[in-house]
């Protein structure tokens, strides 16, 4: 049985409530994909497995389940572990973690309402949220807000489409694959430009 094959038996025998069982482990690994997901949990609201409204809600509240438990992995994990384990980590400086944190500490309310609507990053955000040990309350409101956008967008996208739901994952998983590749070009020019630099500061 297939990816699919076994999410779509879950929504079918367990209803909306399979529906969030579905995404809150596609928030704990990210490579399972909301972009199938989402669509087939709203042509299975066409079909009357279950409500629209219930998907969209309970697909949300599994959101945010997914979350809570990442938040909880980076409260675990520690700000000063981090910074122990960048100390540890070739090519990596500390400074590049408080550089990271000041972002955050700016930006993070922001990044983590928007970052639900990215791939990969949407689940990714709720660990440096809990690292930073960001108020509990504010989390979950724009966890459950931008996670509310992306699910019922997607939802109504497969409810809309009906047999053709997995149109959906095409286009939204180009995007993802957009992405993961400027994360790749990202990662690769910052490797490039620390090793260029460790070599200029050897010559010198």
């Amino acid at each position: 049985m297939n990816l699919v094959d076994w999410v779509t038996d879950l929504m079918h025998t367990a209803g909306a409530p399979g529906a969030a069982l579905a995404i809150a482990l596609e928030n704990l690994f990210p490579p399972l994909p909301s972009e199938v997901f989402l669509p087939l949990a709203g042509f299975t609201a066409a079909q009357g497995k279950m409500s629209l409204l219930d998907a969209v809600l309970w697909t949300t509240f599994g959101s945010v389940a997914g979350a809570l438990l990442l938040y909880w992995v980076g409260a675990r994990l520690g700000r000063e572990r981090v910074r122990r384990i960048a100390a540890r980590m070739p090519l990596v400086r500390v400074s590049d973690v408080d550089k990271t944190e000041a972002w955050f500490l700016r930006n993070g309310y922001r990044a983590v309402f928007f970052g639900r609507m990215i791939p990969v990053f949407r689940s990714l955000i709720s660990i440096p949220a809990g690292v930073e040990r960001m108020r509990l309350a504010p989390f979950v409101a724009y966890t459950a807000a931008g996670s509310l956008l992306w699910n019922t967008a997607l939802i109504l996208a497969g409810y809309l489409l009906g047999d053709n739901w997995h149109l959906v994952e095409q286009y939204v998983g180009l995007g993802s694959k957009v992405v993961l590749g400027l994360a790749v070009v990202a990662v690769a020019v910052f490797v490039a430009t620390r090793l260029s630099k460790h070599r200029a500061n050897a010559d010198s």
